[in-house]
């Protein structure tokens, strides 16, 4: 399934659905930023048995997030996982959430989905603090790791303890990963990184030492760094950089062109309220 990614411009997503979660649900929107998004190029048609299960999935996973911070699903696939309207999913929320700030997240998340991927077949959303993913076929519990999205902060060091200090944090999130969510710090470096809940032990860890590789070798020297594969991720950051600092590696040209789309649209649909209310205070 060819996928491609988008980074959407803040302001843009001010003006989407997503707004009224942001400020209902009274939680900083710093906590929920948006930093990738996956879909799919293959439609689902309105009215589909694909559509019927892909709302189900998505109410149960703002249902579920209230409760837990981790969930997969399959719904759909009784007969055969190849079934027109079987579809795959997951949420997850960073290990050291509460489970109030987990719910909120995702319901930011799956309102977001919606504006991101509109009737794809699969998509994933990344957010600052969860994660949502969506799939026709079934991937739950297949290691994949493909880069989805990195950032490397302007600022370098040529410091000499701080790549010693960076290397202990990046190699003591490895050890004991196996737990999903590990934390850790060296001096003033600190970092942390996390496999989905769908990964054995095993493949976290393979996971996680492919992350700390590609920090290394996408971002060199950078002062913060993170990088985000199909199935974890691993952050580091020296403090005074992090998150200020970063930059996105992003330059994909169909995400501009679908963020400046949905730019254009909301600009003239809140023109259109605009007009409405100045029509009617001069009818008055």
């Amino acid at each position: 399934m060819r996928r491609r990614n988008l980074e959407l411009p803040l302001f843009l997503l001010f003006f989407s659905s997503s707004l009224k979660s942001w400020f209902l649900y009274g939680f900083p929107i710093r906590a929920h930023l948006f930093i990738y998004a996956g879909c799919s190029n293959e439609k689902y048609q309105q009215n589909s048995q694909f559509e019927s299960n892909f709302n189900s999935l998505l109410s149960s996973m703002v249902s579920s997030s209230s409760q837990m911070t981790y969930n997969g699903y399959a719904i759909g696939n009784d007969s055969s996982a190849q079934s027109e309207g079987a579809i795959f999913g997951l949420y997850q929320c960073r290990g050291d959430m509460a489970i109030t700030d987990c719910s909120k997240c995702i319901q930011n998340g799956v309102n977001q989905v919606h504006l991101a991927c509109p009737y794809s077949y699969g998509a994933s959303l990344q957010l600052e603090g969860c994660y949502v993913r969506y799939e026709h076929l079934d991937f739950l519990g297949k290691l994949d790791t493909s880069v989805r999205f990195k950032k490397c902060s302007s600022s370098s060091s040529n410091d000499v303890e701080f790549f010693r200090r960076r290397d202990d944090v990046l190699g003591d999130m490895q050890v004991g990963a196996g737990n999903g969510f590990r934390v850790s710090s060296s001096g003033l470096v600190q970092g942390y990184a996390q496999c989905l809940g769908d990964l054995s032990s095993q493949d976290c860890s393979s996971c996680l030492a492919d992350a700390v590789g590609k920090l290394k070798s996408l971002c060199g020297s950078a002062a913060a760094a993170d990088v985000f594969l199909g199935q974890c991720y691993a952050r580091y950051w020296a403090s005074g950089f992090y998150p200020n600092s970063s930059v996105s590696s992003s330059d994909d040209q169909a995400g501009k062109t679908i963020a400046i789309i949905i730019g254009v649209v909301a600009g003239l649909a809140i023109l259109v309220v605009l007009l409405s209310v100045c029509r009617r205070a001069m009818e008055s």
